[in-house]
């Protein structure tokens, strides 16, 4: 893909894979990265795709993540956006594998990212998906394709990637470490991002949607506040946090205009990105902080 120059549309980058469907898509393997060790000691099984049929929750947010995933790949963005990439689509094997394995309803607590990370979910189809964390720690690992004409500097390796997504080292790092196993964070917990898509400028640099032209940001926000909707009404849960304010600010927004029963309370933690100074001072113990003092994790 070629920059854009002046208001040039691009289309989202897929996979030469056929859209999302219930089934896993058929991708091209990339090879398995050594050997580390995740965020905690306990290494979990590796995903099996011939697992049982998904639970309910399961199956809602891969049905809504499909629906996502076609409406977000028909809209065009221009620069200074080069480069758009849809893991829901690429990476839809791992994605899959995440909501199958650990989606849950009942739930304390969603955590909303933003989107996706250079070195996180862009490379593994997980919300803050650092590689070591999903694959070591959640125990799945599933084949992730290439895009068509790619940024070179932001190449897709799926998991074989060593570049290393602090904010999701951050992220799930805290959750190994207060509640061990991932089976216990998951019966407590789950993680979304609120927009699905990667967006670069031509030097490779990642452009946040927030800061998109209004024309392009509305029919995104639409489709990802419907998306936010349907997966608050699969899992269920007492609170939905942002993962930093545009993330809070879009809950707020999505819930709004939804149904009167669709009603969680919500609030927001630090976002443990490294741009953050207040993150890089001690992510773990200020989010520890802000939700106890919520009574998030109250019984």
């Amino acid at each position: 893909m070629h920059p854009a120059i002046g208001r040039t549309t691009l289309p989202v980058v897929n996979s030469a894979a056929p859209p999302p469907a219930p089934r896993p898509a058929s991708d091209r393997s990339e090879s398995a990265g050594p050997a580390s060790a995740g965020p905690a000691s306990t290494r979990s099984a590796s995903f099996r795709p011939e697992s049982a049929q998904p639970a309910a929750a399961a199956q809602a947010l891969i049905a809504a993540a499909t629906r996502l995933s076609e409406a977000v790949s028909a809209l065009k963005f221009s620069a200074p956006v080069t480069h758009v990439y849809n893991p829901l689509h690429y990476a839809w094997a791992p994605h899959r594998a995440y909501l199958e394995r650990y989606a849950a309803q009942g739930l304390r607590a969603v955590f909303v990212g933003m989107n996706p990370g250079p070195f996180g979910m862009m490379q593994t189809g997980v919300p803050f998906g650092e590689v070591a964390a999903v694959r070591d720690w959640m125990g799945i690992e599933a084949p992730v394709a290439g895009v068509a004409d790619a940024h070179p500097r932001r190449p897709i390796e799926g998991f074989a990637c060593r570049r290393s997504e602090v904010s999701g080292r951050r992220l799930w790092g805290w959750a190994a470490r207060r509640f061990g196993p991932p089976e216990v964070f998951f019966s407590q917990c789950f993680v979304l991002n609120y927009c699905p898509l990667v967006f670069l400028e031509a030097s490779g640099r990642n452009f946040t949607p927030d800061r998109l032209p209004r024309a392009e940001l509305a029919p995104l926000q639409a489709a990802c506040d419907a998306h936010l909707r349907e997966a608050v009404a699969a899992l269920a849960p007492a609170w939905v946090i942002g993962v930093g304010g545009y993330a809070r600010a879009r809950i707020d927004a999505a819930l709004a205009a939804g149904p009167a029963g669709l009603a969680p309370r919500v609030d927001q933690i630090l976002h443990p990105s490294p741009a953050s100074p207040a993150a890089n001072r001690g992510w773990e113990p200020a989010v520890d902080q802000q939700l106890e003092r919520l009574g998030v994790f109250a019984t």
